[in-house]
């Protein structure tokens, strides 16, 4: 099984230029496009997931709210997202306005969308099934408030993302029988203090396979492996920011349920 993902794109429909000091000719949605195609002829058992910060960075963004992203991200074939705090920029209503341009769901466990206009339209997960395996992919937010103007989200509310975790990923075991559980994060890799971040919930919890995460712009060549509460591996990922890289993760399963998993970070 095949796993690709971005994350905190930002609204980078084109390549960066060539005189960006950082990243000239970096990224860009046509190459993203070519390379996952060469992926999934290669391995059709393959999802391709965003873990958020779709919205705000371009002009894109400015003149057409989101639309030209989401219809991107619905050629390029993505399966699910989750959401991330810019994603709110244009407001909640904003972000209901686009979602029938994404040909994919939007996956969150943590927000309670109750008494705002986005309840009932986002799910806590979904279940793939790619050559016979369950894979469970759900998503969690970061606290909006502090990063988010109140009048942008409403009345949405924030819960306890490894409360929330611990009881998702026990459903998507015990009762939706998957074999493989994907958390797509919008927490942040790390960081100093308390805060909760994807190396925190990856400790706290437990038969999680792989968190794919956003927010901190963090560039990681290849997954940091963490143990769990059982002192299981946990992979957890995430690539930088503007669809410089293509996360590839390759799961590995056998008959007897053994599940090997490595990957990295591709450059486009």
């Amino acid at each position: 099984i095949t796993i690709l993902h971005t994350n905190d794109t930002h609204s980078h429909i084109e390549p960066f230029g060539a005189d960006h000091p950082e990243y000239p000719n970096m990224g860009g949605v046509s190459r993203r496009y070519s390379l996952v195609s060469n992926i999934r002829k290669e391995n059709p058992n393959t999802l391709l997931l965003d873990a958020g910060d779709i919205f705000q960075g371009t002009p894109y963004f400015n003149f057409y709210g989101g639309e030209l992203e989401f219809k991107l991200m619905s050629k390029l074939g993505y399966d699910a997202a989750t959401i991330g705090n810019h994603d709110f920029d244009n407001g909640i209503d904003g972000l209901l306005a686009q979602l029938p341009n994404a040909d994919f769901p939007f996956l969150n466990a943590n927000y309670d969308f109750t008494n705002t206009v986005l309840e009932g339209r986002i799910n806590p997960y979904k279940v793939f099934i790619k050559d016979g395996v369950r894979i469970g992919v759900f998503g969690v937010g970061i606290e909006l408030q502090g990063l988010v103007s109140k009048k942008h989200y409403k009345e949405t509310r924030y819960l306890d993302p490894v409360d929330i975790t611990r009881q998702t990923v026990e459903r998507l075991k015990n009762e939706e029988k998957c074999e493989l559980i994907i958390c797509l994060s919008h927490l942040g890799y790390h960081y100093k203090g308390e805060k909760i971040s994807d190396l925190q919930l990856a400790a706290k919890t437990k038969d999680i396979d792989l968190i794919i995460g956003g927010h901190t712009h963090t560039f990681l060549p290849k997954p940091t492996v963490v143990k769990n509460s059982e002192e299981k591996n946990v992979l957890v990922n995430q690539v930088g920011w503007a669809g410089i890289n293509l996360g590839r993760i390759d799961f590995f399963l056998d008959r007897d349920g053994n599940k090997e998993g490595h990957g990295g970070s591709i450059l486009l």
